[in-house]
């Protein structure tokens, strides 16, 4: 029995942990002068020096991990876990996880490339694509994610052919204004409109703008006070409370853009940023639109209010300490997804536990959504 057992789950996040060379493997040696340089961010507790590549980990090992059989989300995390690094090994995880499908994200990446300056961002953001198919390969249950930056619109495009052709399912984006201009601006609308017609989804997740607030505001007078805030998207209390607002402002500035509404085959991703927040976004958007019509006349031209768009194109992961049966009740079960963070360890050692728990108000149809069938409106149909 894997760890899903006989629930049908599709798990909306999980994780590689990159190594030192994950991305100068991948990356033409005339072009490795423009790279970020990931293998000095990867220090302290993230440095990976035991796995000097990405083989795997030692065939005794290897076996130490798969005797924990349905117990592997009670493992090791970080490098340390089955699959951490190793594509063929996180097979041999999921088939004890039991998920249908996994979406796979990078750990260390994103502040590498989306806030570099313009030629580091896209020649690191190519390599780390490449790097993340070749993770991905062989497996159909993993679905890669991308990254690609926006400024460059020509640049993009281009990255992110490349990026679906080579057989990834989602491009994680940046959530600033990129270059200087709101998501909604006119120029944007061709990798709207690519990323529509080839049916994959844009995603937003954690590190898609910085994960911690300013040192000003951690300046309490206190020298004694902690914080758990480090690397890998590691966070202290304060951060969470605002973790949600680049997002936020993002997804916001879309929809008054329009955007949904010219690309109704556009769908996205809100993924490790909860979702506590969102039922308060939407209604915000329905009062925008319903106040502001009459004085921004792009407002009253839109066909259906914020709330459909977003139910119809949107989705998002809520964090297992969430409400999700709260949630929902004030929004709508078509939106969340599941999420496992494996291997990273705010994932939990059961995150299947800890959202039946946070679902116990729902419906088994609408448990059956959350877990699964919610996946297939960014990934399309998956038969359990």
């Amino acid at each position: 029995m894997s760890y899903a057992g006989d629930r049908f789950i599709c798990d909306a996040d999980s994780h590689l942990m990159e190594l030192g060379d994950f991305l100068t493997s991948h990356c033409p040696a005339e072009d490795a002068h423009r790279l970020a340089d990931l293998a000095g961010l990867l220090q302290g507790q993230f440095a990976p020096q035991a796995f000097a590549t990405g083989s795997g980990h030692d065939a005794a090992t290897v076996r130490e991990l798969l005797a924990l059989g349905d117990q592997i989300t009670r493992g090791p995390k970080w490098h340390q876990a089955l699959g951490a690094f190793h594509g063929p090994e996180r097979s041999r995880a999921l088939d004890l996880m039991g998920f249908a499908r996994q979406v796979v994200f990078s750990s260390f990446c994103a502040g590498l490339i989306f806030r570099s300056p313009e030629d580091v961002a896209y020649t690191t953001a190519q390599a780390h694509n490449r790097a993340m198919a070749s993770f991905c390969q062989g497996d159909a249950r993993l679905y890669g994610v991308a990254m690609a930056p926006l400024q460059n619109v020509p640049r993009t495009i281009n990255l992110i052919e490349e990026a679906l052709n080579l057989g990834l399912k989602g491009i994680w984006i940046g959530a600033d204004a990129p270059g200087g201009r709101s998501p909604g601006h006119p120029a944007h609308d061709p990798i709207w409109q690519l990323l529509a017609s080839r049916r994959a989804p844009f995603i937003l997740h954690v590190g898609s703008a910085p994960i911690n607030i300013d040192d000003a505001w951690m300046n309490d007078g206190n020298p004694q006070a902690a914080s758990a805030r480090g690397g890998a998207e590691v966070i202290g209390s304060k951060d969470l409370t605002v973790i949600h607002h680049a997002a936020q402002r993002f997804i916001s500035a879309l929809v008054l853009d329009g955007v949904l509404e010219r690309f109704p085959d556009l769908k996205g991703g809100i993924i490790e940023i909860g979702a506590g927040w969102v039922p308060d976004m939407i209604r915000r958007l329905d009062h925008a639109v319903s106040i502001w019509a009459r004085s921004e006349p792009q407002l009253a031209a839109m066909t259906r209010p914020p709330s459909e768009q977003i139910r119809a194109q949107l989705r998002f992961t809520p964090y297992p300490f969430e409400d999700v049966g709260q949630i929902v009740s004030e929004s709508n079960a078509d939106l969340y997804l599941f999420s496992s963070d494996y291997p990273h360890a705010e994932g939990g050692r059961d995150p299947i536990g800890r959202f039946l728990n946070t679902t116990e108000r729902l419906s088994e149809t609408e448990r059956d959504k959350f877990f699964g069938t919610n996946f297939s409106t960014l990934w399309g149909a998956v038969d359990p």
